[in-house]
């Protein structure tokens, strides 16, 4: 390890709600728009009280975005044919960057979602 490298130690409450912010995207799958509201309320409650739940919400809330923004297309295009084809790859992917996202949560690590927008700073 280098000298100038930094161990940022988190607590599992910390950890914990970080992950949370996440996994709180399933919730689409029960409420419409879900998927964007749990991680935004999570987010809104304990972004001032831990830092790490503050940079993990904020990118869990960029990816629902971006991903919610894909899913209008996707069914946009199923006019076209191609959306019926995308839809389900679109799905498969959130789902599964969803996960990791969760899992370097809970581990203390920074996760940065791939093709996501960053609508929020």
């Amino acid at each position: 390890m280098e000298e100038n490298q930094q161990v940022k130690v988190v607590n599992k409450d910390e950890r914990t709600w970080a992950m949370l912010c996440h996994l709180s995207a399933f919730a689409g799958f029960i409420v419409p728009f879900g998927s964007i509201i749990g991680p935004l309320i999570i987010w809104l409650i304990k972004k001032d009280e831990m830092q790490m739940v503050n940079e993990h919400g904020k990118k869990a809330l960029n990816f629902q975005i971006t991903m919610a923004i894909a899913y209008i297309i996707c069914f946009a295009l199923m006019f076209v044919v191609i959306g019926v084809i995308l839809l389900p790859i679109v799905a498969i992917f959130s789902f599964i960057m969803v996960v990791l996202a969760s899992i370097k949560a809970n581990e203390g690590k920074e996760f940065n979602y791939p093709l996501s927008l960053n609508l929020i700073k």
